[in-house]
């Protein structure tokens, strides 16, 4: 599975075992290794906000970004890796995608 190209629908929201929280798109597999995660307490909680979002093109600037560097979290989990959003084309696609399934506002922007 590590090989495979991952398809990203799934819009969630991630709670840090600090309390704070952000979002991440993944799909059904990457939710169920955060599930996991949560159980292991790796992080404190995962929620699923958004179901099969459409494919923009904003999607696969952020999947392509995904697919190259970063692999699916094994089921026998030691760490969770949060995916980092650089600056530029990645970060504007992302928030572009969390404005498009309204779930920032226009005047919103996740940060790093």
């Amino acid at each position: 599975m590590d090989n495979e190209k991952q398809i990203l629908d799934i819009i969630e929201q991630i709670t840090r075992n600090d309390g704070t929280k952000y979002y991440e798109l993944a799909n059904i597999v990457m939710n169920g290794r955060a599930e996991k995660a949560a159980e292991l307490g790796l992080i404190k909680e995962v929620r699923i906000l958004k179901l099969n979002i459409p494919h923009s093109s904003a999607v696969s600037v952020y999947e392509d970004y995904v697919n190259e560097n970063y692999t699916v979290p094994p089921m026998d989990l030691k760490e969770w890796v949060e995916y980092k959003k650089p600056e530029g084309k990645v970060r504007d696609a992302f928030n572009e995608i969390l404005k498009a399934n309204r779930i920032i506002s226009k005047e919103d922007k996740t940060e790093e």
